[in-house]
């Protein structure tokens, strides 16, 4: 049994593919199984990845006609035979000791969950910054979702953790199958943080999140309610889970909000104003079933949010009034700012970055 099996989600990657199996094949942990489902790419995805297994047995190479990420993902996990799994997305790269590390924290606790911090990096200027996502939790022993809710605001980076495979079968844990490569991961670890019971946090990061892949994008129909799929399907299972709702629903509230305004801010044009109708009946019934608490206004404008339940109409106004004062506002950062961070300073001077520390 391996000790990890990593699972590689492959569309029309060709342009980053090479750096992301190199950076897995040459992991320090030598006893992994790298299982790569090809999702009907039509470029040269599935040539390079024949290439890799030729000369690595470790590889495994699934090919398949296009049905989804979320297809994809069930498979590789049904395939996958290691004690852990992790992710990596074909357009991003890992540390070489990622999982020595990730692995090593692992076996020391049983945990069923590693989670790390990971890097946004650009390609353009190959520049990466840590994500500072875990810096308020406790690193040196176990945690669990109801002593640690706010654990659930973070950004899901499924990809950024290992988990143990009989956790994920013995609660029957999995992807959501909708058409597309969007969002799938938002139940997918909302469910297995508030299903773990030891969940093990590290602020060293590992990942390379690619933040400027030109081939991502949400500007078609097909993915503009992808997002409302996830959050239905965890309203299912806290449903089904009082206890774990209970503890967890203020926090998934507050993350639900600023996902769905995430999305509005993504998706085209054309789409924003049925998100925004969605977006408003949704909360709106949240708000008749008693379920938005004094929490919830901690952090999401009051003022604001009864504008979305009361006036969709409204909303929508107010919506395009403050896309324009934060395009201004994007525009003249672009001229000059100054960037400080736990990881990163920056200085930008008519466009162009002066200064860089970290």
């Amino acid at each position: 049994m391996p000790e990890i099996s990593v699972l590689i989600p492959v569309y029309n990657v060709q342009k980053y593919l090479k750096q992301c199996m190199d950076s897995i094949i040459n992991q320090t942990l030598k006893d992994i199984e790298i299982i790569c489902i090809n999702d009907g790419s039509n470029d040269n995805s599935l040539d390079i990845l024949k290439q890799y297994a030729s000369k690595d047995n470790r590889i495994k190479i699934i090919d398949k006609e296009n049905t989804g990420y979320g297809n994809s993902m069930n498979i590789g996990l049904n395939t996958a035979g290691g004690q852990y799994i992790a992710i990596v997305e074909p357009d991003d790269f890992i540390d070489p000791k990622m999982y020595e590390d990730l692995y090593k924290i692992a076996k020391e606790n049983d945990s069923d969950i590693v989670k790390s911090e990971f890097f946004c990096y650009t390609t353009q200027n190959n520049q990466s910054r840590k994500s500072g996502s875990l810096a308020r939790f406790k690193t040196n022993k176990c945690i669990d979702i109801f002593k640690n809710p706010h654990l659930l605001r973070v950004q899901p980076s499924i990809w950024s953790a290992i988990y143990k495979k009989d956790f994920l079968i013995s609660n029957n844990i999995n992807f959501l199958e909708t058409p597309g490569a969007a969002y799938q991961d938002v139940s997918f670890s909302f469910k297995t943080l508030c299903l773990a019971k030891k969940i093990s946090l590290t602020t060293k990061a590992f990942y390379y999140y690619r933040t400027d892949n030109e081939t991502s994008s949400v500007n078609s129909k097909d993915k503009t309610f992808l997002i409302c799929g996830e959050f239905d399907e965890i309203d299912s299972f806290l449903n089904k889970n009082p206890d774990i709702k209970n503890a967890v629903n203020a926090q998934k509230l507050i993350k639900q909000y600023g996902a769905y305004m995430w999305n509005l801010n993504r998706i085209g044009d054309n789409f924003k104003n049925d998100f925004i109708n969605k977006f408003s009946k949704t909360f709106k019934q949240y708000y008749e079933n008693n379920e938005i608490e004094k929490e919830f206004y901690k952090k999401i404008n009051k003022k604001d949010f009864l504008m979305l339940i009361n006036s969709a109409k409204d909303f929508i106004e107010y919506f395009k009034k403050q896309q324009i004062k934060n395009e201004k506002r994007r525009n003249r950062r672009k001229m000059f700012s100054i960037r400080i961070n736990s990881s990163r300073i920056s200085i930008v001077l008519f466009g162009k970055q002066i200064v860089g520390i970290g």
